[in-house]
């Protein structure tokens, strides 16, 4: 909200009146002064509006409820319908996690659903849905990389093994699902980083090759959007990876497009503060309908150090903005997922060690300004 008023103006007419009507009192005066104090506070809180609020808070972390499970990091899990789904990890130690939860938004609590085999435990898996499916797949389990490939049937409540990931066994892959088919790609295969992309179907238990376009990396992030996946973020030898991707399976041709780099990469000044956007282990979720439009979101991670950074992209103009930081600890491994179109944040490491793996879960409200309370 803007008001049509110059302060200045009526300032110094306002203080002229009170002086000629307060001539020669000195406590009236000094109630003159504490008047135009209190005009001047009332007049900047009624004069701000949500243009001016600082990036630091744009955008609101809300805490929900904690995990049933233990805390954990490099956790895999997929949406399907109105619920979340959430499961393997790592302890910190030497345990890698077979269990499953599923997160209800409306009534905010988890129910531990069917966990995978023991012999499936594993970390940095790849999770996604199609079908109305989940799928979990690939990963770490403590001594291997893994290429296995598991399918959860919400209705019956049960996982099934299907036909190996024909990529071969690694981890820190990227897992996405559009309509009926799911798509795995990128990650570590313990020798080298990879850029090979490939299509599930479902029905046929098949997997066929579809290629990527972009710079080998493991560690990444996917998030789909109007039947398109947006890959971005990542590590390859060392190094964090500038290039953006978006795939889309409906291509007659090329199936992926390259977007703007997410560092200060051109000649123009759209990206002169694109700081602190690249990042390996990020978590990322999309929310539409906002009062801001549909966005990507981008937070937490790591990039020599652990992350809180926070970033909203924007479909229509390819373009990025900060948002307020991550309000728990600086966190790399963690979960991003949306639900019934919110956009959470579960789990992850905020150090090394047991005691330093989450089971937190936070949502963010993007059109809300920071509340220190919700903490």
């Amino acid at each position: 909200m803007t008001l049509n008023l110059n302060f200045n103006d009526f300032y110094n007419r306002h203080k002229i009146y009170l002086q000629k009507k307060n001539t020669n009192n000195t406590s009236n005066m000094k109630r003159t002064n504490i008047t135009l104090l209190s005009f001047f506070l009332v007049f900047t809180l009624f004069s701000c509006h949500k243009d001016s609020v600082p990036f630091t808070q744009d955008g609101n972390w809300v805490t929900r409820s904690q995990l049933n499970g233990p805390g954990r990091s490099e956790a895999a899990g997929f949406t399907i319908g109105d619920f979340a789904y959430l499961g393997t990890g790592w302890d910190g130690l030497n345990k890698r996690y077979s269990d499953f939860w599923k997160y209800d938004p409306d009534n905010d609590n988890w129910t531990q659903m069917q966990s995978l085999p023991d012999s499936a435990a594993r970390s940095s898996a790849i999770g996604m849905s199609a079908a109305g499916l989940g799928f979990i797949g690939t990963g770490y389990d403590g001594f291997n990389y893994m290429k296995d490939f598991w399918q959860y049937d919400p209705g019956a409540n049960a996982w099934t093994r299907k036909a190996d990931f024909i990529g071969g066994a690694r981890y820190e892959a990227v897992g996405f699902g559009i309509g009926n088919f799911g798509y795995v790609g990128t990650g570590f295969d313990g020798s080298n980083s990879l850029k090979d992309f490939y299509k599930y179907d479902p029905g046929s238990d098949t997997w066929t090759v579809v290629g990527f376009s972009g710079n080998k990396r493991y560690s990444a992030v996917a998030f789909v959007y109007k039947d398109k996946a947006y890959l971005v973020t990542g590590i390859n030898s060392g190094v964090t990876v500038s290039d953006f991707w978006v795939f889309d399976p409906a291509a007659s041709e090329a199936n992926w497009t390259q977007l703007r780099h997410i560092t200060n990469y051109s000649s123009d000044n759209y990206d002169d503060g694109y700081t602190n956007i690249m990042r390996s282990n990020a978590a990322a979720f999309v929310i539409t309908g906002t009062n801001s439009g549909d966005k990507a979101y981008i937070s937490t991670g790591e990039n020599g150090a652990l992350y809180t950074f926070t970033w909203e992209y924007d479909f229509l103009t390819d373009l990025w903005k900060e948002k307020t930081p991550f309000e728990g600890p600086a966190t790399t491994g963690a979960v991003g997922f949306n639900v019934k179109n919110r956009g959470y944040i579960a789990t992850g490491r905020s150090g090394s060690g047991q005691a330093a793996q989450s089971d937190f879960l936070r949502e963010f409200h993007p059109d809300e300004v920071v509340n220190p309370n919700d903490n």
